[in-house]
């Protein structure tokens, strides 16, 4: 649903959104209702109070609620019947052995973000991380200690790689917007976002992990898995990689094949379109799946019996994709509402220079509603003039990039779905999250703010 005309000012408008914040923490974290239920309370009487004409408020509740669903649910479901898959059959002990024996013990974390990192490079945040879960859970329980020091260096990889670099749709839409050169931006940002990841995420995870503690959740994936491993050989770490690489390389070539298009180098055809279909990230995922079923289902059992335990793994994720959902509703209702039209309206002539403005209006942006998405590419759209008037290179250009994709990260809470995704997937509670998840997202952004500062000099000396 398209932002209605703000019918209030951008100040009104501002406490509103921060009203509808505060009330939200105070139902789930001091009343203790429901997140999901609370989620939808707040999102209809701020659609309301906001100015959204009463007939379309049904309108703005499912605009958001069913597109965060339709972008989640398929991933989330596919992904964790995957997850459970390599679980049971001893998949994940297999990888997560190796990566062990390669990085050895004190490195484990280092290993996992590492790896995340390759994954991540054509592959979303939210398909990556549910598809790395079970490794995750894996090394944790062999290891102890909390699950943060695991997992948030893998989720802060997957997180850098689809903020900053292209073929990520956002930094690539952001980079055309601005008249760049997405070669360049990949680039630039590669390196950028491996150095944002070590400082802001690893070193952060590092850190936090060993003042709070969160244990291991078995809601996805339960107990140790023993059920399998005396029945039945476990799958080679030859098998396992090439598993998690087939939905990697479908959506590669996806995300290229797009780019051609989209640049005028090919042409999109029948074939083509039927190729980019299949790297689509749920179809690719699917395939994976019945891959998965195909090769390793045997050491599970009958066919029976592996439905079994893909039909077991699916009932846990019912309240994380609801809350999910509703989440990506409150956001949905916050930009509905007019909040981003009219702070860009009020922030478009800041008088200051174009990196510390393009950070600046993408963290405002993804403070006041949630999505990381929109506000890459609002802010993109909003500096445009100012990045043609500059004359700015593609160097520079891809380091303005850098630094809305900077603001569009820092700062995830409670209107963002994907904070709702960590939260749940990590079962942690609304608090944690937001001591934990919301500053590593915070120190990340940061790290590679900074970094695009450090950088501007010498494209500026290079005339780049």
């Amino acid at each position: 649903m398209d932002p209605i005309t703000p019918v209030h000012g951008t100040g009104v408008l501002l406490l509103i959104a921060a009203g509808a914040v505060a009330l939200l923490l105070v139902l789930i974290m001091k009343l203790r209702l429901h997140a999901f239920v609370s989620l939808v309370l707040v999102s209809t009487l701020t659609a309301v109070v906001a100015g959204i004409p009463v007939a379309d408020v049904p309108d703005a509740l499912l605009a958001g609620f069913g597109g965060t669903l339709g972008a989640v649910a398929l991933l989330v479901g596919f992904g964790v019947m995957l997850g459970r898959l390599l679980e049971v059959t001893g998949g994940a002990q297999v990888l997560a052995d190796t990566l062990i024996g390669r990085f050895g013990e004190q490195r484990a974390p280092f290993a996992l973000g590492v790896a995340a990192l390759l994954f991540g490079f054509p592959i979303f945040f939210d398909a990556g991380l549910v598809v790395f879960l079970p490794i995750i859970f894996t090394v944790a329980r062999r290891f102890g200690g909390s699950l943060i020091l695991y997992a948030f260096p893998a989720a802060g990889a997957f997180a850098a790689m689809h903020a900053i670099v292209p073929p990520h749709p956002g930094p690539v839409a952001a980079t055309v917007a601005l008249g760049g050169d997405v070669g360049v931006g990949l680039l630039v940002g590669l390196p950028v976002a491996v150095v944002a990841w070590f400082v802001g995420s690893y070193l952060y995870a590092r850190w936090i992990g060993r003042r709070i503690v969160v244990d291991v959740p078995t809601l996805l994936f339960g107990e140790e898995n023993d059920a399998t491993a005396a029945d039945a050989p476990r799958p080679s770490f030859p098998l396992v990689l090439g598993l998690l690489l087939l939905p990697m390389g479908l959506i590669a070539l996806n995300t290229v094949l797009s780019t051609l298009v989209d640049s005028g180098v090919l042409t999109a055809t029948a074939t083509v379109d039927t190729v980019r279909l299949v790297g689509e990230t749920p179809i690719a995922l699917l395939i994976t799946l019945l891959t998965a079923i195909a090769v390793i289902g045997s050491r599970v059992g009958s066919v029976g019996e592996v439905t079994g335990v893909l039909d077991a793994a699916l009932g846990p994720i019912c309240t994380i994709i609801l809350i999910t959902g509703a989440g990506g509703m409150f956001g949905g209702v916050l930009r509905t509402s007019g909040i981003g039209t009219a702070m860009t309206d009020s922030l478009g002539d800041l008088g200051m220079p174009v990196l510390l403005q393009a950070f600046v209006i993408a963290t405002l942006l993804r403070v006041s509603q949630g999505s990381a998405t929109v506000a890459l590419t609002t802010t993109a759209g909003l500096i445009s003039p100012l990045v043609a008037s500059e004359g700015l290179g593609d160097f520079r250009i891809a380091l303005v990039v850098i630094a809305i994709a900077a603001g569009a990260t820092v700062l995830s809470h409670v209107n963002d779905s994907g904070f709702w995704l960590v939260s749940r997937f990590f079962g942690m509670d609304e608090k944690q999250t937001l001591r934990t998840w919301t500053v590593m997202e915070t120190t990340l952004g940061l790290s590679a703010f900074v970094l695009a500062v450090l950088l501007w000099p010498v494209a500026a000396a290079v005339g780049a």
